[in-house]
């Protein structure tokens, strides 16, 4: 048996008080975790030891705190702990920073009810502090999955949504992995990525099919006033095109790892940095476009819901300068990535320089299974 952890996220619609009280739950999420972050850092600065006073000791400071879910700020306490873990074990990571007022991501994390969540119709879900709130529900949540967690956040074109992290055991009974059933995948910056096969993996750029009206809409914000009405409008077309982008992104990343982990037993990817590419090489708008990591992160749980799988490539291997037919090394011919496609002068072989790397990788996968 296997645990697995699911999101299921499920439209809501609050009314006009609901909508006050959420948007006051995050406030307060948020002044609460930079109450204790400056404590802390005062705190190591005079004594050396980062210590601070826990949400509920706020409560008597701020009587305000009262009037929102105390769920929710005990979980500030968690992410702030979580955050100096993470800084401590990497440095890259960073030092915890104070949460902005001004950030579109807005957000606060609780607790659902045990024994009731939706009422009868299921068109309604139960919300600490804030009570029934009307809900769309597209998918149905089993009675042997376990509610772990509830995460209500709010889109910058304003809808918003409650994200319910599920976790139940499941009987992943292995299969005999069929090795001619494998394909070997290799990430195009200027596409999605290339297929052993030689099939091209989707070649959508969404930021640049919808970057006219983009910046058709960003223009026209730029000559309305600041916070008049016409702005605040014209910032919510924006943001539409924006999610929209989104939106056909995930889509993309949803569809795209389904369909492989349907059809194949065994799948080969390089561990490829997708940061350092998009800085080193100059590539961040087709980087950021693609979704690449995205995707990475589905297929990775839906082959393992398969029990099937999923190969990494260590980056440092060489893969596009090996030819895939005799296995000579030429990295004096392949040197620069202006080069598409090259003959092998050893065995004549021709290549394109993306299906031969995705022939390398998934010979290195198979090599390791």
């Amino acid at each position: 048996m296997a645990l697995i952890q699911s999101r299921i996220r499920i439209r809501i619609y609050p009314n006009e008080e609901q909508e006050v009280l959420i948007n006051k739950t995050i406030g307060c999420c948020r002044f609460v975790y930079n109450k204790m972050l400056a404590e802390r850092k005062e705190s190591y600065e005079s004594t050396g030891e980062s210590i601070s006073r826990t949400p509920a000791e706020f409560k008597e400071e701020f009587p305000f705190l009262e009037e929102v879910d105390s769920k929710a700020l005990a979980t500030e306490w968690v992410n702030l702990n979580k955050a100096y873990g993470n800084f401590f074990r990497d440095k890259k990571v960073g030092f915890p920073k104070f949460k902005s007022k001004k950030n579109d991501r807005k957000s606060y994390t609780t607790t659902l009810s045990k024994t009731r969540v939706f009422n009868d119709s299921r068109n309604f879900i139960k919300l600490p502090k804030i009570g029934f709130v009307k809900c769309k529900v597209h998918r149905e949540i089993p009675s042997d999955w376990k509610i772990k967690s509830a995460t209500i956040s709010q889109t910058p074109t304003g809808k918003f949504y409650i994200s319910i992290l599920c976790e139940y055991e499941v009987e992943i009974r292995p299969i005999v992995l069929d090795r001619n059933n494998a394909i070997g995948i290799d990430y195009k910056s200027n596409g999605f990525g290339i297929t052993s096969e030689g099939e091209i993996l989707s070649n959508h750029r969404y930021f640049r099919e919808n970057q006219s009206k983009l910046s058709r809409e960003q223009r026209r914000l730029s000559r309305k006033k600041k916070n008049s009405k016409n702005f605040k409008k014209q910032r919510m077309r924006v943001a539409l095109v924006h999610e929209h982008i989104s939106n056909c992104r995930l889509d993309q990343a949803h569809q795209l790892s389904h369909l492989l982990a349907e059809k194949y037993d065994v799948i080969c990817l390089e561990d490829i940095n997708l940061q350092s590419v998009s800085q080193s090489l100059r590539l961040g708008k087709s980087t950021n476009d693609n979704g690449f990591g995205m995707f990475r992160n589905f297929l990775k749980y839906k082959m393992e819901e398969r029990g099937k799988c999923l190969i990494y490539i260590d980056k440092w291997d060489a893969t596009s300068t090996v030819c895939s037919e005799c296995g000579a090394y030429h990295k004096d011919i392949v040197n620069s990535l202006k080069i598409r496609e090259w003959t092998c002068p050893n065995c004549g072989a021709h290549h394109d320089r993306d299906i031969n790397a995705a022939k390398n990788i998934l010979r290195l996968g198979l090599e390791r299974l």
